[in-house]
C-alpha cells in the first residue's frame, strides 16, 4: 500500500512536472511574463516630420496605451541612420531600446558606404514591418506637363536634358530615378541635395524640372506647387488615386518604401513576438490606420517576421545591383 502510495506521488509529481515545464514552454514561445515592465524607446534616425519619425510618434502613442507603459521616442540622427542603428545596436538586448528606421539603411547603405560604424545585417533583428508608402514622380508646374508620358516625351528631346533632384548621392530619389531612365531610355541630368526638403523646394523654385518626392508632400501636389506624373508602388496610392503607377507602363517597376522596427541582434525570441503582438494590434486599430493615413498616404504593413525578412533581402539585391551598376561609393 505505501509502495502504492509512492508511486503514485511521484507519478503525480513527474506529471505535474512535465505540465509545468510545457506550460513554460509555451509561455517562452510566445510571450515574455512582465515584458513590457518600464518605458521602451523607439529612436528614429531622422528629425522630426519625416516618416520614420511620423510612424514613431504614431506607434509610440498607441503602444503605450496597449503596453501601459510609457512609450517615448528619441532622435538621433546622422549618417543616413547609421547613427541611430549603431546607438541601438549597442544598447541592452532586452527590448527597451528599439529603431523605427526606413528602408534605405539596410537595403542601400551597406552598399554605398565603403566604411560603416554598424553592421546592420549582423547587428540587429527586423521585429516587424509598420508601414508602406511609395514616391511620387514630380515636376514642376510651369512645365505644362499633363501626364507620365508627357514627361518621357519632354525628356526623350530636352537638349541640354531636364534637371532632377534627389535627397543626395545614393539616395532612393537617386536610385530610382536611374532605374527610370534604364527602363525609359531617357537622359536626365543629377542635381543631388542634402536632404529630401531641400530638394523639394528646388523642384517647387523650378531650379530643377523633376523629383522623385515622398507621399509626405501630399499638400504640395493636391495645391498644384508639384505635378505628380506617376507612383512606384505595386497599385495606386490610395493618396493619389488618378495617378498612374510606373509598373502600368513599364512591367515589374517597383519602388515601396517600408519603415520597420529593429532591435539589438540578442533579443530574445520571445520579446520579438510580445513585440509583434503589440505592434500587430496597434496597426489593425482604426486610429492608426487614419493617423497613418493623414501622415502623407501611408499604409499599415503587415506581414510575417520571415515575410518581413524576404522583403529586406529582396530591396537588398535590387539596390545593390544598381549601386554597383552606377560605381556608387561613399565614405
Amino acid at each position: 500500500m505505501q509502495i502504492n502510495t509512492l508511486l503514485s506521488t511521484r507519478l503525480l509529481t513527474s506529471i505535474g512536472l512535465l505540465l509545468c515545464g510545457w506550460t513554460w514552454s509555451l509561455q517562452s514561445n510566445s510571450q515574455t511574463p512582465g515584458y513590457p515592465h518600464q518605458p521602451i524607446k523607439l529612436v528614429s534616425p531622422i528629425p522630426a516630420g519625416g516618416a520614420p519619425d511620423l510612424i514613431a510618434r504614431i506607434m509610440a502613442a498607441k503602444l503605450s496605451e496597449l503596453s501601459s507603459q510609457n512609450v517615448v521616442v528619441e532622435n538621433r540622427v546622422g549618417s543616413n541612420g547609421y547613427i541611430a542603428a549603431d546607438y541601438v545596436a549597442r544598447s541592452p538586448a532586452d527590448g527597451y531600446t528599439l529603431l523605427v528606421c526606413m528602408d534605405s539603411t539596410f537595403s542601400i547603405n551597406p552598399y554605398l558606404y565603403s566604411k560603416a560604424i554598424v553592421d546592420v545585417n549582423r547587428d540587429l533583428v527586423p521585429i516587424a514591418s509598420l508601414g508602406a508608402n511609395q514616391f511620387i514622380l514630380s515636376a514642376n508646374p510651369n512645365l505644362g506637363l499633363k501626364s507620365f508620358a508627357d514627361f518621357i516625351e519632354l525628356a526623350k528631346h530636352a537638349n541640354p536634358p531636364l534637371a532632377y533632384a534627389s535627397a543626395g548621392n545614393g539616395s532612393q530619389h537617386h536610385l530610382i530615378m536611374e532605374l527610370l531612365k534604364a527602363r525609359s531610355g531617357i537622359e536626365l541630368l543629377h542635381v543631388p541635395y542634402k536632404g529630401g526638403s531641400p530638394a523639394t523646394t528646388a523642384t517647387v523654385g523650378g531650379e530643377v524640372a523633376v523629383m522623385f518626392a515622398g507621399t509626405s508632400n501630399a499638400n504640395l501636389l493636391k495645391s498644384g506647387k508639384l505635378k505628380a506624373l506617376a507612383s512606384t508602388g505595386v497599385r495606386r496610392s490610395k493618396a493619389f488615386l488618378d495617378v498612374p503607377t510606373l509598373n502600368e507602363t513599364y512591367s515589374d517597376f517597383e519602388a515601396t518604401i517600408w519603415i520597420g522596427l529593429f532591435g539589438p541582434s540578442q533579443l530574445p525570441q520571445p520579446v520579438v513576438n510580445q513585440l509583434r503582438s503589440l505592434v500587430s494590434q496597434a496597426l489593425k486599430s482604426n486610429d492608426v490606420v487614419e493617423n497613418l493615413f493623414k501622415s502623407g498616404g501611408i499604409e499599415p504593413l503587415l506581414m510575417s517576421q520571415d515575410e518581413f525578412k524576404t522583403l529586406i533581402a529582396q530591396d537588398q539585391k535590387k539596390y545593390s545591383k544598381i549601386i554597383g551598376q552606377l560605381h556608387l561609393k561613399l565614405e
